[in-house]
């Protein structure tokens, strides 16, 4: 069999596109529930950072369990008012490498959470570096946080 240039410029476009269309796919393919699950999670990112009890209190089930990495554990009314009590802010959270599996009326979104919080007490500045594994319920047509537990790193 002889190849000349032309067939081998052709084979390697084509695998050029195969790989940049490989790469595209999982991207397209995400359902409309994970996408929404997406967007709600990062409305919860942004009201942990401006301490919005209303935007809590809506992104939560009323049967939440919030475990922090210390053990705790809060039930709806406790996280909200204990995220928002002014007693340290955020002054970043990041959610790295997140994920998100749609099981029916449930999401599973696991990240790495960066942070960095200011203490009201003293303006000590704490970093944390945490895995989170967030439960998420579709209560109606609305996405709800159903359960969260975060593991030191």
């Amino acid at each position: 069999m002889t190849i000349n240039r032309r067939d081998l410029a052709l084979s390697t476009l084509a695998v050029s596109t195969l790989a940049v269309s490989a790469l595209t796919i999982p991207v397209l393919a995400a359902s409309a529930d994970e996408e929404a699950v997406a967007k709600k999670v990062e409305a919860f990112r942004l009201a942990q950072i401006a301490a919005d009890p209303k935007a809590l209190g809506a992104l939560c089930a009323d049967e939440v369990s919030y475990s922090h990495s210390s053990g705790k554990v809060e039930d709806k009314a406790t996280f909200v008012t204990n995220a928002t009590d002014g007693k340290s802010k955020f002054l970043s959270i990041e959610y790295k490498d997140p994920t998100i599996k749609v099981v029916g009326p449930a999401a599973i979104v696991r990240f790495h959470w960066v942070a960095e919080q200011e203490m009201a007490a003293d303006g000590k500045k704490v970093p944390t570096n945490l895995h989170i594994l967030m439960n998420w319920q579709k209560q109606g047509d609305d996405w709800k946080l159903l359960s969260r537990a975060a593991t030191k790193l």
